[in-house]
């Protein structure tokens, strides 16, 4: 095999599974771990790959600048994003004091919904909606109306959310980079996601997120991983997995 048919064949591993080891290149490629080594090595001096201690991981370059309509990512991921919010609706229990973010995926989380003796706080008018609709007990952020998602963000709904201590805490993210961490494209909305994270117990921070997600990054940072767990249809690799909690649904 040449050379430059190796690197491409690393390179598409790399790419796919946003991470891989020299052992796994190994044993699907055929050739010596010297060779994968060398190989690695070479496409990490070209700007391609990172090259990590027993393999290689992606890199962080795709950007996401634009924020889309609740139509347009309804229809992404529609059935992993499905998975993933009944699987997190189902952490939810008796007495809990949850805040629920704006976002397609935790929307989704609602028609799973069953706890009724809870306490639910969000800053998505549609969200609050359909839990008011249920019979839940919910508590709607009062603030400043995003003008093209029916969200709330501004100052005062930061003030209103720095009064609650969440036991658990459900958010959406645009993007997951293992070096910028937790992003989305508005910096109204990362205020209000990083203040309702700093509010919700390490460790019950849950980041619905599909596989797409993963290698994304967007403008603002609202979130490193500290405490938080990861909610996904997919594995993205252990460069992520040694840096949270990840659960495959």
């Amino acid at each position: 095999m040449l050379t430059e048919e190796r690197k491409s064949l690393i390179l598409n591993e790399v790419n796919e599974n946003r991470s891989v080891t020299v052992q796994e290149l190994k044993d699907k490629i055929g050739v010596s771990e010297s060779t994968i080594r060398r190989d690695i090595l070479s496409l990490s001096r070209e700007g391609k790959l990172v090259k990590v201690f027993g393999g290689a991981v992606a890199l962080e370059d795709r950007f996401t600048g634009s924020d889309q309509s609740v139509l347009e990512k309804e229809a992404v991921n529609k059935y992993e994003k499905l998975r993933i919010a009944e699987y997190s609706a189902a952490l939810i229990s008796s007495g809990d004091y949850i805040f629920i973010d704006s976002g397609t995926t935790t929307g989704q989380m609602i028609r799973y919904i069953s706890e009724r003796n809870a306490i639910y706080v969000t800053n998505g008018i549609s969200h609050a909606r359909e839990l008011a609709r249920k019979g839940f007990k919910v508590f709607l952020i009062g603030g400043e109306l995003k003008e093209n998602i029916e969200v709330v963000v501004g100052a005062d709904a930061i003030l209103h959310i720095q009064k609650y201590h969440f036991s658990k805490g459900f958010f959406g993210t645009n993007g997951v980079s293992v070096k910028l961490g937790l992003t989305t494209p508005d910096v109204r909305e990362a205020l209000i996601k990083r203040v309702a994270i700093e509010n919700t117990q390490p460790g019950q921070r849950y980041i619905l997120a599909d596989h797409d997600k993963f290698g994304l990054t967007s403008a603002v940072t609202f979130s490193d991983f500290g405490g938080t767990v990861i909610i996904t249809d997919k594995y993205p690799g252990d460069s992520y997995g040694n840096m949270t909690d990840i659960r495959v649904v």
